[in-house]
């Protein structure tokens, strides 16, 4: 058995003297294990680095079988992660996530795009925030749970639409939210495409796509708990506003 594709790798574990097991996701074949020989040597490990991009050859005698890759760099992102706390964290954030969410090979091409272009945008510490939030919203949808919030639950307009019901995931408007606004989540307008996205809209509208991720999401993989990587993210996020 053999392919070839590139892909985001999302984690590295030595395994053995000196080769190291990768998770990477790909876009044809999702997000996909295997053993790099000499992974952990001197040469190799800087190159292994999560969020790196990999041109992938993988074989194995089995499709089922773990397999080896061979991997050369594509293009690294260790420098603009390295740019600030907020870069380093918000690529953490998305590799632990990616790692957490998807099924072993299964592919999301659609989601990978999505993926590797958040990714090129980390050095933009102004706008990534916004395409971090867009981004969770696009994972939510991939995975089934997205949000529906082209109209208001409740009265089927689509006018000062405010809020998002923690249950069913559709918008509310101002108007029908009455005695349970305390019981909804924020729906700033950057989550409807509107206005100019100042953090302060990006990080309510984290507080909703959050509820979604560990009410609806985690339960659907086994209750885990999300990845602490994302807190870390909306820490290094809250210091910025």
């Amino acid at each position: 058995m053999e392919w070839r594709d590139h892909g985001i790798l999302l984690t590295r574990r030595r395994h053995g003297e000196g080769a190291a097991i990768i998770d990477v996701f790909t876009e044809g074949h999702g997000r996909h294990a295997g053993i790099v020989h000499g992974g952990a040597s001197r040469k190799k490990a800087p190159v292994l680095q999560p969020g790196a991009q990999l041109d992938l050859l993988w074989r194995a005698r089995l499709e089922d079988h773990l397999g080896s890759y061979k991997a050369e760099p594509l293009r690294s992102r260790a420098a603009a992660a390295l740019s600030g706390r907020l870069a380093l964290a918000g690529l953490n954030a998305v590799t632990a996530l990616l790692g957490f969410c998807l099924p072993e090979r299964e592919p999301h091409p659609a989601l990978y795009k999505r993926s590797e272009q958040l990714l090129d945008l980390l050095a933009e510490e102004e706008v990534w925030p916004l395409a971090y939030l867009r981004w969770e919203m696009a994972l939510l949808e991939e995975l089934g749970f997205g949000l529906d919030l082209s109209a208001c639950a409740v009265s089927g307009r689509n006018e000062e639409l405010a809020y998002v019901s923690p249950k069913t995931g559709r918008a509310v408007s101002r108007q029908e939210a009455g005695q349970w606004v305390a019981r909804l989540l924020p729906l700033p307008p950057v989550m409807l495409g509107q206005g100019d996205a100042p953090d302060h809209e990006v990080a309510a509208g984290l507080r909703t796509t959050g509820h979604f991720l560990e009410a609806r999401l985690a339960p659907s993989l086994g209750n885990r708990p999300l990845p602490e990587a994302r807190g870390r993210f909306l820490d290094a996020f809250a210091r910025r506003l």
